[in-house]
């Protein structure tokens, strides 16, 4: 049986280290780049690991009772999609590292860091539509537990009632 009190402290955590990511994202991004694997990858290797640890979470999620509980399965949808944001972004991170040494490979590539600024923009974006989607999942699932645990019946009830939705899943906005 998955603790789902522990989950929801773990889901947490992830919005705050999103938005610490994507501050991250932004403030290299307006610099010259000129070190891109220096100044990139640590960023990439911590958006990557985060993704990992999520797309775990989210399996962990899925073969416990979370999926049965009211509005479960919809969140874990939501979750699933906020995990390929994040996987998008830390791939982002490494094609902004990509465009930025071309210049060593290709006499035609852009000299000017405004390809990788672009693609650290577009990752901090997906890190911060992830973190609203883990932000409102997390109280969600809080909720749930607090109404769960405060019924007479207790643990013997199955569906907790929902109270808000997470965001829509950006990756079916994209063009």
């Amino acid at each position: 049986m998955v603790d789902l009190t522990e989950h929801t402290r773990l889901l947490g955590e992830v919005s705050p280290a999103l938005k610490e990511l994507s501050a991250e994202a932004r403030r290299i991004q307006k610099g010259e780049i000129a070190k891109p694997v220096r100044e990139i990858a640590p960023l990439s290797l911590r958006v990557h690991e985060l993704a990992v640890q999520c797309t775990r979470q989210v399996h962990d999620l899925s073969v416990s009772q979370y999926p049965a509980m009211e509005g479960g399965a919809e969140s874990l949808a939501h979750l699933a999609g906020a995990c390929a944001q994040i996987s998008l972004a830390a791939t982002l991170c490494n094609l902004a590292i990509h465009h930025r040494t071309e210049i060593y490979l290709f006499e035609d590539a852009d000299p000017t860091p405004a390809t990788s600024a672009d693609r650290l923009r577009r990752a901090g974006d997906e890190m911060q539509r992830a973190a609203t989607t883990y932000l409102a999942v997390a109280q969600q699932l809080s909720r749930r537990l607090a109404s769960f645990t405060t019924r007479p019946e207790g643990p013997r009830r199955s569906s907790p009632q929902t109270h808000a939705k997470p965001p829509a899943p950006a990756a079916r906005r994209r063009a």
